[in-house]
């Protein structure tokens, strides 16, 4: 039980089977705890009866109604803003988010209070923008103007926006730097839930390194594949996307792409390989955190999220999990991993202790941290109400 009021919404962007990543698994553990009224743009879950959402009421906007609205939700950006917007909250004394585009800019009144978990503010409008721009089709060519004017509206509505909310949740410190430079507001920082259930340590670990993530460009799996063709070290990549006939040209002899695998056969890669890496900079990185569950030491980017979940041998912090290379070049991560195998350090990681790591990010954890969080804010809002409602509280003019 928990002292939170009912009924509670909670507002999140959109749920496909196209997409099913870290702030899915947000929504998915405050569920049970929280029995919230469901929102979100569109909903392609409900009426598929091997969803966890399968018959549930989710209240969606006009974005459900449009020619594909559903499955590419995404095309329609310029108006999703709006859309969001059009949500009707009113009856709902406390209102979550769970928001990295547009979930955050729903309208309440004064009495409700609106708290959000923020996965990221809109990478692409921000500080990824050039990236994004440099690899998109579209941005290069006649529409590339159009594309760069619909980006500065976003970023302006996206700041005040943030305006609206009463109190922000990062699942990162570089999450919260991030909403500290861009939004000029506070949060605090409770990590995402990783569903650890699946990964086990295996009684034996292969001579082989393992990459999974999904093949764009941000993730930088071009840098760790250029890194292992010049070592002719073993490497393993699971994943798909629009990188990946450009990375499946550039590996050498000993890389293999698996493309996509079976959340089994990922479960076992992990349980089996001397260790994971990782070159992308990462809000927060769910895939390193279950490499860890699964006894795999990460070799990681020693930027972003990762520095929250990853413990760097280098430093000799006791319980490490990991290796960080400090830049996000070839030869900052080719001198980490070769000092990590030359030096097999695989052998001063326990496969035990890495796991009981991981733990600390598990959905319960997650749970208590965000009740914690909720019933805090919650009980301030009635504190201000309380004080605001009193004669005289407010002078009259």
């Amino acid at each position: 039980m928990h002292g939170l009021p009912a009924p509670i919404a909670l507002v999140h962007e959109w749920f496909t089977p196209r997409s099913v990543g870290g702030s899915e698994q947000v929504v998915r553990a405050l569920d049970p705890v929280l029995t919230p009224q469901l929102f979100a743009l569109v909903d392609g879950e409900s009426r598929r009866d091997d969803s966890w959402l399968a018959g549930r009421s989710i209240r969606t906007s006009f974005i459900q109604h449009l020619p594909w609205g559903v499955s590419h939700v995404q095309h329609y950006l310029p108006l999703l803003p709006l859309a969001i917007e059009q949500l009707d909250l009113a009856g709902f004394p406390l209102v979550l988010s769970s928001n990295h585009l547009v979930a955050k800019g729903v309208l309440t009144g004064p009495d409700q209070l609106h708290v959000s978990y923020v996965h990221t503010p809109v990478r692409y409008a921000w500080d990824q923008m050039h990236v994004y721009l440099a690899h998109s089709a579209l941005a290069r060519g006649p529409l590339g103007p159009l594309i760069r004017w619909q980006l500065h509206r976003l970023r302006l509505w996206d700041t005040v926006s943030s305006g609206r909310v009463d109190a922000l949740v990062a699942n990162s410190r570089f999450t919260a730097r991030r909403i500290s430079r861009y939004w000029r507001r506070d949060s605090v920082v409770v990590p995402p839930p990783v569903a650890l259930d699946r990964f086990h340590p295996g009684a034996t670990r292969d001579d082989v390194y393992l990459s999974v993530c999904r093949l764009v460009p941000y993730k930088r799996v071009d840098l760790v594949i250029e890194v292992f063709n010049r070592l002719g070290l073993p490497l393993l990549v699971v994943g798909d996307g629009p990188e990946r006939r450009r990375l499946e040209a550039m590996a050498g002899p000993t890389v293999r792409l698996l493309g996509r695998r079976s959340a089994a056969e990922v479960s076992e890669l992990m349980g089996r390989c001397r260790a994971y890496v990782y070159a992308g900079l990462e809000d927060f990185g769910i895939a390193p955190v279950e490499a860890m569950a699964a006894g795999a030491p990460v070799i990681g980017l020693g930027q972003g999220g990762l520095l929250d979940s990853v413990r760097c041998l280098s430093t000799g912090v006791s319980g490490p999990t990991g290796l960080l290379f400090p830049e996000q070049t070839v030869a900052s991560l080719q001198a980490a991993l070769s000092h990590f195998h030359d030096q097999a350090l695989w052998r001063r990681f326990s496969g035990e202790a890495l796991r009981v790591w991981a733990e600390s990010f598990s959905p319960e954890r997650f749970q208590q941290r965000m009740l914690s969080v909720l019933e805090r804010n919650w009980d301030q809002h009635q504190r201000r109400l309380a004080h605001d409602s009193r004669p005289g509280a407010v002078p009259l003019l």
